[in-house]
């Protein structure tokens, strides 16, 4: 297997994606054992010849023989594609690449909402991104979809609940924002924006539990008692993930409360549909 020698990806250490895979390129021999570096051990002389703005929100691959530097979707296909000039070629026709690029923008933008931050790097050279306004709005579009997928695939299992329907399950998650925002009037609008895709971030992670139980029922019947107790154990998580982000948000304790308390007169309006 071909190594790409010389070349270091500035990553961003928080990033548990991108340490999965610049780690996964190191193993791989795809590059050298000196092939990946912190973002925030970026030094002086390398500043001279690195974007450090563009590379928080693109990945930097810089060549340590001649200086040059590639960002993003091209970093990656820099490096797999050394090893794999078939999966370059692909890359780069027109069409896949912009698709590729499109995707990782989405990827990039919002992964501070996905793993959030927990250092305190006011000092330190930071790989956050920049705020992308039409990337956030995509991915709370996205989580919202999943999550209303996995309410209502969950809610059918529940035979005490009404008959539920996507459009609804839909609705009461764009209904979550909403309410949330009321109690952050007079904040900006890129916090309130960034606040939302947190939400929706705690959400996916309880849909992917419910998705778990559901792929589970279908092997196993589970009892009525079974699916709540569990319903409830990912609430409860969800409720501790919530209250952590609002924490590293530096937003106000009452958040975690009122997205509670939404969820209840929820539950309420549906039991009385």
């Amino acid at each position: 297997m071909s190594t790409l020698n010389n070349h270091t990806l500035l990553y961003d250490d928080e990033c548990m994606l991108c340490n999965i895979y610049t780690s996964g390129f190191i193993s791989a021999n795809m590059l050298d054992k000196n092939g990946r570096k912190p973002f925030h051990k970026v030094s002086k002389k390398e500043k001279e010849y690195v974007n450090v703005r563009r590379a928080a929100n693109e990945i930097a691959l810089v060549n340590n023989e001649n200086k040059s530097v590639t960002y993003g979707i091209d970093s990656l296909l820099k490096v797999i594609g050394y090893t794999y000039p078939w999966m370059a070629k692909i890359g780069n026709l027109n069409i896949v690449n912009y698709l590729l690029k499109k995707l990782y923008s989405f990827i990039s933008y919002n992964r501070k909402v996905i793993v959030p931050s927990t250092k305190d790097n006011a000092e330190a050279l930071t790989c956050v991104p920049d705020f992308n306004f039409k990337y956030r709005i995509l991915y709370i579009l996205f989580a919202i979809s999943i999550t209303s997928s996995a309410l209502f695939y969950f809610s059918i299992l529940i035979k005490e609940l009404p008959a539920a329907s996507f459009s609804w399950e839909f609705a009461l998650a764009v209904g979550q924002i909403v309410f949330q925002a009321m109690f952050l009037i007079g904040r900006s609008k890129e916090e309130i924006t960034n606040y939302s895709g947190h939400i929706m971030t705690v959400s996916v992670f309880g849909s992917l539990g419910l998705f778990q139980i559901l792929v589970l029922n279908s092997i196993i019947d589970f009892p009525q008692t079974l699916l709540l107790f569990s319903f409830t154990g990912i609430m409860a998580f969800m409720f501790l993930e919530h209250r952590r982000r609002v924490a590293l948000l530096g937003l106000p304790k009452y958040l975690t409360y009122t997205w509670v308390l939404y969820r209840i007169l929820a539950l309420t309006i549906i039991l009385n549909i």
